[in-house]
């Protein structure tokens, strides 16, 4: 099969026109985060046994940095710090029900933005770009199980 010469450049404009249908759902309500807090907020959603030291690792940051940032979403409410029941000389951060919504309602958002776009497209190309994202996202999961963890570090 041929490759089309622009298709990497296709990708990248159309990653771009996501970004900004995803960022313009979240401008669009005022938020009282920024989006590296966002960021921080999701980590922790998605690794609910999270530490400072932990959720450094995973922004690429310092310690104090990361405790810097959960000091001020605890501060707004979204984060508490726990004892962890099973040593309690580790600290856990911990999504309120605040942050919860927030989460919760930043999605509904986006996914509101990202279907009012596909709406404007025909039916037949909404099928064909569920299967050709499908598949890119199947080669990207391979490349990375042969590069390993280590080499698909993401910074905030």
């Amino acid at each position: 099969m041929e490759r089309s010469p622009n298709l990497a450049a296709a990708i990248d404009a159309a990653a771009e026109a996501l970004i900004g249908v995803l960022d313009s759902a979240t401008s669009r309500h005022a938020l009282s985060v920024s989006p590296t807090q966002l960021r921080v907020l999701s980590l922790i959603m998605a690794h609910p046994d999270t530490n400072v030291n932990r959720l450094a690792e995973l922004l690429d940051v310092v310690p104090s940095s990361a405790s810097r940032l959960c000091d001020r979403l605890e501060a707004v409410g979204l984060v508490r710090r726990a004892a962890d029941p099973r040593d309690r000389r580790e600290v856990r951060l911990v999504p309120t029900g605040a942050a919860e919504t927030l989460l919760r309602d930043l999605k509904a958002r986006r996914h509101q933005a990202v279907q009012a776009v596909l709406d404007r497209m025909p039916n037949r190309v909404q099928h064909e770009l569920l299967l050709a994202l499908l598949a890119f996202s199947q080669a990207a999961s391979l490349g990375a199980q042969q590069t390993g963890p280590d080499s698909t570090a993401r910074t905030a």
